[in-house]
């Protein structure tokens, strides 16, 4: 089996502007001596005003992602014969049930994340082995050891189970018999037709998750976005919004074709919280807020309030009656058109100003 890609285009929603509004606090003609001294009170009185606030400070990113079944996985033949029957694209195969026909024997999907690479019989060892008997159990063969021998006693299992498929009886499982997965499946498309001869590697069909999922591109600059386990929230296409948490993250590098160049991208994968929330929806795009930081409890006023000092970095404007004082300021996060700040004069419920 090889894993097929999906591409989907991701844009991105440009994030807060950093010294939007700001203003040199020369212009008042109140310079700050030493950085952090106060300047001596003035009459003028801002435009506007607004408050210094204490509060969680989230900065979010956009991204838009494909809502659907994840990627898809191309199953090859592993033998040849003539495909003689194929499941409808849209089908979930469970454990146990045909993933297709070759020759009019099925092709059996079982459980496990270790492809099949070899012919399993008596004598056999190794992680395939057991792989191949936690299924046969679960299956409700028994009269076996699970672990990582195949024994007399797993061909006799076999054996039962070859008959209920109306197989011969051999005991061993021949490489192309079985096609490992991490669960059951949905098919996403035929590659070969009913009636298609086929020969070892020919694709036959592709297949997905049954879970529906997003997936999102992010640029490798981007990958902080992407924690594994991580709370994101998701537009839906009527404007609703649903929880969902990050899964899954692959590196994705695709060589340079002809004209296109090779690029690297983070594939992230997001399950919905509530799969209720998407029931309707086959596929569509969806746009995913990352956090990009958080900051608790920090003091906060707009980015607009914030002036430029002459002598560097950042000052606000203290309005405290019909007097102002400009106190030099540290910054923090930038998030929602607010910032942190901290510093000598700004607390809690003063007024600064917000210059024209």
């Amino acid at each position: 089996m090889r894993r097929r890609r999906r591409t989907g285009r991701v844009v991105a929603v440009a994030g807060a502007v950093v010294a939007a509004g700001a203003v040199a606090a020369t212009g008042f003609g109140l310079g700050l001596p030493g950085g952090d001294t106060p300047s001596q009170a003035s009459s003028d009185l801002p435009p506007a005003t607004a408050e210094v606030t204490r509060q969680a400070l989230v900065d979010t990113r956009s991204e838009s992602g494909e809502l659907g079944y994840g990627n898809s996985t191309s199953v090859a033949a592993r033998s040849g014969g003539t495909v003689t029957g194929l499941p409808a694209t849209g089908a979930t195969v469970k454990r146990g049930q045909a993933l297709y026909r070759l020759d009019n024997a099925p092709v059996v999907l079982l459980y496990g994340t270790l492809p099949a690479y070899r012919t399993l019989a008596v004598g056999t060892e190794g992680a395939d082995v057991t792989q191949f008997e936690k299924n046969l159990r679960a299956l409700g063969y028994d009269g076996f050891t699970v672990d990582d021998e195949y024994s007399s006693a797993t061909a006799s299992a076999v054996r039962e189970w070859q008959e209920d498929l109306g197989l011969p009886e051999t005991g061993t499982v021949e490489l192309g018999r079985v096609v490992f997965a991490p669960g059951e499946v949905r098919i996403e498309s035929h590659d070969a037709g009913v009636g298609t001869p086929v020969q070892p590697g020919t694709a036959v069909l592709s297949f997905t998750g049954t879970a529906r999922v997003v997936t999102v591109e992010l640029e490798v600059a981007d990958q902080r976005l992407a924690r594994k386990g991580s709370a994101v929230t998701l537009t839906l296409p009527d404007g609703a919004e649903a929880g969902g948490k990050i899964t899954k993250t692959d590196l994705v590098i695709t060589p340079a074709e002809g004209q296109e160049p090779a690029s690297t991208v983070v594939e992230v994968t997001v399950t919905v919280d509530d799969p209720k929330a998407v029931a309707s929806i086959d596929r569509a795009t969806v746009d995913v807020a990352f956090t990009a930081g958080r900051r608790e409890d920090v003091l906060t006023v707009p980015v607009a309030a914030l002036l430029a000092l002459a002598e560097g970095g950042y000052g606000v404007q203290v309005v405290e009656g019909s007097a102002t004082r400009v106190v030099a300021v540290e910054t923090g996060l930038f998030a929602g058109g607010r910032v942190e700040v901290s510093g000598d004069g700004v607390a809690e419920g003063v007024t600064v100003g917000m210059p024209s």
